[in-house]
């Protein structure tokens, strides 16, 4: 007998049930994932208009600036009528506040989404030149004072932005058209530029540190165009034009500028620890510009026309000299470089000290431009150092250079009558002090110094010098931050 195994319909209902529930989850499933998706989707996109809303704001920013470098009012455009970005764009506005920073406030917009971002941009006191003063006092000593005064026509008078690693004094009728900046205090008893009720200058940066240049890291003992002591190797003992005997380079030799250890001079070369080049070209006829107005100077070429038949092999370098420089003549009152077609463009780095005893003229004050930094000798204390003035006389009247001393600014004699006045076109930046005593008695040897903004504003460059840290405009962004939107 074959017994068989029939299938109740009760069981075939149960299949078709499970499949029933089964394909419902399975809807209600895809739906919830569609739903998720198209969410997820339009999250997506929300967080896409939200990140271009704030590249539009960036970018508001970014023309804010770009107005500024070019000496503009930033304008971005407004709520109902923004400039366009993209597919967005971006609207707000700058202020200028007291100390003359900025701030910037962009509003980004693409689409439903509004970003905004503020920006405050400072005054920068930057690099080795973008000030008209600079002192870092590495030394930090707490009792420095940069010092400022005179009355009348004998009152000193800063054009450009100063910076002290400590205090800062105005005294007398001594005025600034720029910003003071100060570690310590900016104080003033002068009405001339605006103080505030209780005596700070309305302008003053206080309790600001501003870091050193970096100008040793330059290491010009083997990055320079001309080692200018040891080309002296080759020296020849000869007279010169502009007195006395020295050792000399042929007029063909770029370090012919220079004369070392002048035999009518020992009076000041007896004093130094390292030899003494002195410059002046003993190539050219002396002038003795009597009226110490550069209208009749003791000419520098940087080459012999003659030989180089106009070419200037001497200009656009670096010259390194292990020792100190000189720029005194017993005869001379001022000296200045011929400007060729190009303009005068160099660079002297001495190991030692700068001593500026006699005038120093620009031909062309559009196209020439002469750096003159005094670095540290570990070996020689007093080394690093620029001296202002005729140890004997006492007079300078003018410099036009942009000056860094590693160490200080000293003064030699400089309130002698003959330096009345004395007079800066360039800059003067100390790595410690500019330590420059012009109060004898009752008399006051008046200072102006008129910031050279061309090195910082790209219009010249000089060879072998640090990169500047200043934006063009002279401003930095100190802060950065997402705001909420107005």
């Amino acid at each position: 007998m074959i017994l068989r195994q029939h299938r109740g319909k009760s069981n075939e209902g149960n299949a078709l049930l499970v499949s029933i529930v089964t394909m419902t989850v399975l809807l209600g499933l895809s739906a919830a994932a569609l739903t998720s998706s198209i969410a997820s989707k339009r999250q997506i996109g929300a967080e896409i208009e939200r990140t271009r809303a704030l590249y539009a704001a960036e970018a508001g920013v970014a023309s804010a600036m770009q107005q500024l470098v070019r000496g503009q009012q930033p304008s971005l455009g407004s709520v109902g009528a923004p400039s366009a970005f993209a597919s967005g764009g971006f609207w707000g506005g700058a202020v200028q506040n007291l100390d003359k920073s900025w701030t910037i406030t962009s509003v980004g917009t693409t689409g439903l989404a509004r970003r905004a971002l503020e920006v405050t941009l400072t005054p920068q006191s930057g690099g080795i030149y973008d000030n008209a003063l600079f002192a870092g006092n590495s030394s930090g000593d707490p009792s420095y004072v940069m010092k400022f005064g005179g009355t009348k026509t004998s009152a000193d008078k800063i054009s450009g932005n100063i910076y002290s690693g400590q205090n800062v004094v105005f005294n007398g009728d001594a005025t600034i058209d720029g910003t003071p900046r100060a570690l310590g205090l900016v104080s003033a008893s002068s009405s001339t530029i605006l103080p505030e009720k209780d005596g700070t200058p309305r302008a003053a940066v206080q309790g600001q540190s501003q870091p050193l240049p970096d100008i040793t890291g330059m290491h010009y003992a083997t990055n320079n165009d001309v080692d200018v002591a040891k080309t002296f190797k080759a020296a020849k003992y000869a007279s010169g034009t502009g007195g006395g005997k020295a050792w000399q380079m042929p007029a063909t030799d770029p370090a012919h500028i220079f004369r070392l250890n002048p035999n009518d001079r020992t009076a000041n070369t007896s004093t130094t620890a390292k030899d003494d080049y002195f410059l002046e070209d003993p190539y050219v006829a002396l002038h003795t510009d009597p009226k110490s107005d550069g209208s009749d100077p003791f000419m520098i070429q940087l080459s012999d026309p003659a030989v180089t038949k106009g070419a200037t092999q001497g200009n656009n370098k670096v010259y390194y000299i292990d020792g100190n420089l000189w720029v005194h003549n017993l005869s001379s009152m001022s000296m200045e470089f011929a400007s060729p077609s190009g303009g005068v463009q160099i660079t002297i780095v001495v190991s030692g000290n700068i001593y500026m005893s006699d005038n120093l003229y620009l031909k062309d004050k559009n196209k020439d431009g002469i750096a003159l930094i005094a670095l540290k000798d570990p070996a020689v204390k007093d080394s690093g150092n620029i001296y202002f003035g005729d140890p004997t006389f006492g007079t300078l009247e003018h410099m036009s250079a942009y000056m860094y001393a590693e160490n200080n600014f000293y003064d030699n004699n400089l309130s002698a009558t003959g330096s009345a006045i004395v007079s800066v076109d360039g800059n003067m930046t100390a790595g410690n002090q500019v330590a420059i005593n012009r109060d004898v008695g009752k008399a006051h040897s008046k200072l102006t110094v008129n910031f050279d903004n061309r090195i910082s504003t790209k219009k010249i460059a000089l060879p072998g010098l640090p990169k500047t840290t200043a934006t063009s405009s002279g401003l930095k962004i100190s802060l950065w931050r997402e705001v909420a939107v107005p």
